[in-house]
């Protein structure tokens, strides 16, 4: 029997600001005919994510109730990674989150919600799709298809502040990295970096923010963004000019885990556990795919592999010493990007 179906969706008020809530699939207050109650899931993840999990989802619904019978309701809430990091520590009952960068798991995880170890549990540290950074130039005619050209004098750089944007903390790690992966040193890697914000107006507070800044408001001729921004863009008909560096790139590696606190409390572990496990399934990883991230299915990949240009020389995080150093080396109070932005004067 085919369940009816319905949509709600309100809005998080208050410390829960996790972005726009939609509800769908059968009503709880009816059974299937097996005598089992549907099951609510609330999936928690950061805005650009949502046309994937649209397609995702309900394959995963079809596929969950030809196995158990049994019906899922999803809850979905999108919004920036950090706010809904936030959301979710201050009360956002999450089942499964799928955040912008580790980092932000890593603080659901300090505050008690996620039990240690959640990496291991699933493939590729649990990443479970990928980008890397592209260049975005407002004038199709101005050149500008390497890190080093962001030096040059005629050429102003929207990015937000890594200080409160996770998606600004990639795009650093991606200038920083450029030097120090081509064996750079250090002090090469800094006075780079310095050049590049120099040439950087304002520090917008989040990729959002950037964004908004950039197109609406008309400020600067490049912005730094990620691949599956432009490339969903694009698909939505904003035809954007922009270039991925191929010489070297940072890998945005994107986590998903259970939030292990929330799963226990609501009885759904079973069902969250198996929904993250199909997000790394051939069908899910093409729906990624086709919404501008790089797929972690090798054979996904290789089928998509025309849509993504190949990086050289890819690195991670890890290359860079993990995320717990790559935050107090860079990110902290009085740390590496401080030191730069007192520097060159911003």
């Amino acid at each position: 029997m085919e369940a009816k179906k319905s949509v709600l969706s309100v809005i998080l008020l208050g410390s829960m600001v996790g972005g726009l809530i939609t509800s769908c699939s059968s009503p709880t207050s009816e059974k299937v005919s097996n005598g089992k109650q549907p099951i609510k899931l609330t999936l928690v993840s950061y805005a650009v994510t949502q046309s994937a999990y649209e397609k995702i989802i309900p394959k995963f619904t079809a596929q969950w109730k030809e196995k158990t019978g049994q019906d899922v309701i999803f809850e979905q809430s999108y919004g920036g990674s950090g706010s809904q990091t936030r959301a979710v520590i201050d009360g956002l009952e999450a089942d499964v989150v799928a955040l912008a960068l580790a980092l932000d798991t890593k603080k659901i995880e300090k505050a008690g919600l996620i039990e240690p170890g959640w990496e291991k549990e699933l493939p590729n540290d649990s990443i479970v799709h990928k980008s890397v950074a592209a260049l975005v130039t407002r004038d199709p005619n101005l050149k500008v298809k390497t890190w080093s050209d962001l030096t040059k004098d005629n050429i102003q750089v929207i990015t937000a502040n890594p200080k409160t944007s996770g998606g600004a903390r990639w795009n650093f790690l991606a200038l920083w990295g450029s030097v120090t992966q081509a064996g750079g040193s250090e002090q090469q890697a800094e006075k780079f970096v310095s050049q590049i914000f120099k040439n950087v107006p304002v520090l917008p507070k989040d990729a959002r923010e950037s964004s908004d800044v950039f197109y609406k408001q008309g400020q600067g001729n490049v912005l730094i963004n990620y691949e599956n921004e432009v490339i969903l863009a694009g698909q939505k008909g904003q035809k954007l000019n922009y270039t991925v560096p191929t010489d070297y790139n940072i890998s945005i590696d994107n986590p998903v885990t259970v939030v292990d606190k929330n799963v226990d409390k609501h009885g759904t572990r079973e069902v969250a556990e198996a929904f993250v496990k199909f997000l790394y399934t051939p069908a899910a990883q093409k729906e990624f795919a086709e919404t501008g991230f790089r797929p972690v299915d090798t054979g996904v990949a290789k089928e998509f592999a025309s849509k993504y240009p190949q990086i050289r020389h890819l690195f991670t995080v890890k290359d860079l010493g993990g995320w717990t150093k790559v935050q107090e080396k860079f990110f902290n109070d009085g740390a590496s990007f401080d030191k730069i932005i007192n520097k060159v004067g911003k």
